[in-house]
């Protein structure tokens, strides 16, 4: 079976799959950042029972909107950019899905090693379960560690990965005056943003 062209703007199902992730990622992001800075108690522990249900609904949407993507290519880039900018748009894509993927990958490391052995309720509704073997390790306190470091250096990438994203789409819209911002928005708002930089 032939493999189906790209259209012009991204389909409905993969607008709506980018926008839960995005949310999703900003509250994980943040829900990370004030729990770390919270004396241990009840309001920090649950605090990390949302962080890690969070973490747990981007990696499944993030495995959704991959297997979307696979069927369904991403429309083409302008024919106006050039050769370093596609690459640039490319690599962030995809370290944004190495991300998206990894990153909760790597917290379900860093539970499973935990000498706490805390439970992982998703949205308080059931027990997540440990990586299997992990928490059986010898040296479960040193890929505990490096898991740990690993996990706060990602998220530092990931905030920038997301401001320069995000950048770059306002950059086409506003300077470039092309539809790469539009092709990922809902078709209710495309009036109101040619309408920022001047269009009708």
């Amino acid at each position: 079976m032939a493999k189906p062209a790209p259209s012009a703007v991204y389909d409905p199902v993969a607008k709506a799959l980018h926008w839960l992730i995005a949310l999703a990622v900003i509250g994980m992001l943040a829900v990370g950042w004030i729990m770390v800075g919270l004396p241990n108690g009840p309001e920090k522990f649950a605090l990390f029972q949302w962080h890690k249900s969070i973490g747990i609904t981007v990696l499944l949407l993030a495995l959704v909107r991959l297997a979307w993507r696979l069927k369904h290519p991403a429309p083409l880039l302008p024919s106006t950019m050039p050769g370093w900018e596609k690459f640039a748009a490319h690599a962030g894509h995809f370290l944004l899905y190495a991300l998206m993927i990894g990153m909760p990958l790597v917290g379900w490391v860093v539970v499973s090693t935990s000498p706490l052995n805390l439970p992982t309720m998703f949205y308080g509704f059931f027990q997540w379960p440990h990586l299997p073997v992990l928490s059986t390790l010898e040296n479960r306190k040193e890929i505990n560690d490096l898991a740990a470091w690993a996990h706060g250096v990602a998220a530092w990438i990931f905030v920038a990965l997301i401001v320069g994203h995000a950048a770059a789409a306002w950059k086409h819209h506003l300077i470039n005056r092309d539809n790469v911002l539009l092709r990922m928005m809902p078709k209710a708002l495309t009036g109101f943003l040619n309408r920022l930089r001047g269009q009708k």
